[in-house]
């Protein structure tokens, strides 16, 4: 597939729950070749993925609210206007810490996650069911810490 013009307006996309968060695809893999995909991410407070590395970079912009990172160990504080990238192999994980819910934009080079979100937005329906993620992870090259 060749790489194409993309122009999202606001409220398109697809949208999957994945963790607590609400995902929505703003440019998918198929549109750039594989080569990275952008999502919207609306993070309501402590929803978000437990630590993890895979073998691709993130990059995170937090448009509004506040989010706390894990990053190689260590926990720092991203708000509204700033900037986080983490390159591949890195163990990071993050979850709302607002009380209104964050909204973050996550670019991944080159893309991959998408597969993943999709398979725990049909799989895991609920807290109650968190414990298939790890497996699902497994399948699409995300590596769960163990707590």
């Amino acid at each position: 597939m060749s790489k194409q013009v993309v122009m999202m307006k606001q409220g398109q996309g697809e949208t999957l729950h994945v963790l607590g968060a609400q995902v929505t695809f703003l440019c998918e893999a198929d549109k750039t070749d594989r080569a990275w995909s952008l999502m919207e991410v609306v993070l309501p407070k402590h929803a978000g993925p437990p630590p993890h590395d895979h073998p691709w970079d993130e990059a995170y912009y937090v448009v509004n609210g506040q989010v706390k990172f894990l990053v190689g160990g260590k926990e720092q504080m991203v708000g509204a206007g700033e900037f986080l990238y983490t390159p591949g192999g890195t163990l990071h994980g993050f979850q709302g810490a607002s009380d209104d819910p964050a909204r973050v934009l996550i670019f991944d080079a080159p893309a991959h996650a998408e597969s993943f979100f999709r398979e725990v937005d049909r799989e895991v329906k609920g807290p109650q069911e968190f414990a298939k993620v790890p497996a699902i992870g497994a399948k699409h090259q995300i590596n769960f810490m163990r707590p």
